[in-house]
């Protein structure tokens, strides 16, 4: 009998290897379909965990992975982390190990908008990331763009935007510079959110002199900087006429995208990004503003089919 050459057995054992590993990742896959339900940090999920029903948490790579039923729909709850790079790691470590029909983003924001205020909760039809961008060379007063670089959007002095760069099946590159929402989940959103009651006061009584509006549509921007800085909102309004502005959606629409995964983005303001007549207001309203994301996103999960 002729002995399997060392190729041959190399083969064998990846494909049994290959075998293994295939099994132990479905039993890791939770394979109940599931809407994920994303918050950055601790304040944006407390409303949502009351809410959740049925809990069981699994702790994967250090995230927690709360799993159970919300307005009677499965969920997996768990917190990206704040930055672009966080949210983008935990929202792809969530498609790996869950079987997740949808992405619900849940949190607060700063408004860029004008004519929005505290504690207004924002659904915007597409995000981009503002701070995918070349620092451009100045020489003797002017900005010089390496030859490689676009010029679509306005530039804030050094900094101009530029698309994303993603990688397809077939080997090319896509460039991108919105991603938008998914059209049916914006439509059950805004047939379901709109009579949401937000929270006008904070519990130790510091009240908003305004009732806070939910709005769907326009744009959103997200880049990891915390901005309070009246001259860049500023400038976010007018080059992308953005609504919000944050430092997680614009990652989780990537990830989103490339898994071509339906999803949609709830953000509230705590503060107006630098653009207020006092100190950053984000101190005082930011948990007022995650309870009223909070509350519109357990309406949206309850009109879900």
């Amino acid at each position: 009998m002729r002995k399997p050459s060392f190729a041959l057995l190399v083969v064998l054992y990846a494909s049994l290897v290959g075998s293994a590993a295939d099994a132990d990742d479905a039993e890791a896959r939770d394979p109940t379909p599931r809407t994920a339900v994303i918050s950055a940090f601790q304040p944006e999920w407390t409303a949502l965990q009351a809410k959740l029903r049925d809990r069981k948490d699994q702790v994967i790579n250090g995230t927690t992975f709360a799993t159970g039923t919300i307005e009677g729909k499965p969920v997996v709850l768990f917190l990206s982390g704040i930055s672009m790079i966080n949210a983008a790691m935990t929202t792809q470590l969530s498609l790996d190990r869950f079987h997740i029909d949808r992405i619900v983003f849940s949190g607060i924001a700063g408004g860029v908008n004008p004519n929005l205020s505290i504690g207004d909760v924002v659904v915007p039809d597409q995000w981009s990331e503002y701070l995918e961008s070349v620092f451009a060379r100045e020489e003797n007063g002017r900005y010089s763009l390496p030859s490689y670089a676009e010029k679509t959007l306005a530039n804030y002095g050094m900094m101009f935007p530029q698309p994303i760069q993603i990688a397809k099946d077939d080997g090319s590159v896509e460039k991108r510079m919105w991603f938008p929402v998914d059209a049916q989940l914006l439509a059950v959103a805004k047939k379901a959110v709109q009579s949401t009651l937000l929270k006008e006061c904070t519990a130790d009584k510091k009240c908003l002199t305004h009732q806070p509006k939910i709005v769907i549509g326009g744009n959103g921007v997200s880049g990891a900087a915390f901005v309070d800085n009246k001259a860049f909102r500023e400038y976010a309004y007018s080059t992308f006429h953005a609504e919000v502005l944050d430092m997680e959606s614009a990652a989780v629409a990537h990830v989103a995208h490339a898994n071509r995964t339906p999803f949609i983005v709830f953000r509230s303001l705590s503060d107006l990004a630098g653009g207020g007549a006092g100190a950053n207001e984000m101190g005082t309203f930011f948990q007022l503003a995650s309870d009223n994301s909070a509350a519109t996103v357990a309406a949206f999960l309850k009109a879900l089919p």
